[in-house]
């Protein structure tokens, strides 16, 4: 297992703060090595589109060229460039310079990326032949420490599977793991019933 990376630089928390760049990222840990044509076919995006992310990705040092993958000196293949991804401390980068706003950026997008993620997930798990939707929540007593333990023995998990199954396989597509490991909130929040009139 590789280590993730610490990311420490706000303008480079600003760069993958764009959602097509995070896929794009997400797609290169999960694939490997790729071409902006193949990018452009997964996310369903104009070559050139996909073409201007990995350029701008590259700027930031987050992808870099893999001339060992390409057929000649024109092919272009690119990868991440941290093989581990990267660890996001968000309190530490808001006191960099201009590091506040680049979190709240951050911040922003992340929030409605997942609550996309999770409206999507209960809405397609109704439906059949579409993938594996499934969605759990466990409460666990812990200490700090075994929960700390517990988070690292689920990313080894999740590498292993990573590990395995990296490539271009056409019987295979990229499937997105969320997981949170945080203390049970302190008030749980009521319950909405959608019958109920509001106010």
């Amino acid at each position: 297992m590789v280590d993730p990376q610490p990311l420490s630089d706000p303008r480079v928390l600003r760069a993958i703060a764009h959602p097509v760049r995070t896929r794009i990222l997400d797609e290169l840990q999960a694939s490997g090595p790729a071409r902006a044509a193949d990018i452009a076919r997964e996310l369903g995006i104009p070559a050139n589109q996909a073409s201007f992310h990995l350029r701008q990705l590259a700027k930031y040092g987050l992808v870099e060229e893999a001339p060992e993958e390409a057929r000649d000196k024109r092919d272009r293949v690119w990868r991440a460039a941290a093989a581990g991804g990267y660890r996001v401390e968000l309190s530490k980068l808001a006191e960099e310079p201009g590091g506040r706003a680049a979190v709240e950026v951050f911040r922003a997008n992340k929030l409605a990326w997942l609550h996309q993620v999770v409206d999507r997930s209960f809405a397609m798990s109704r439906k059949e032949g579409r993938g594996v939707f499934s969605t759990s929540d466990h409460a666990l007593k812990l200490t700090d420490a075994e929960a700390h333990q517990l988070r690292e023995e689920i990313d080894d998990l999740v590498d292993s599977w990573a590990d395995r199954t990296r490539g271009r396989d056409p019987e295979r597509r990229t499937y997105l793991l969320v997981q949170m490991v945080q203390p049970y909130p302190d008030e749980p929040t009521e319950p909405t019933d959608p019958t109920e009139p509001a106010g």
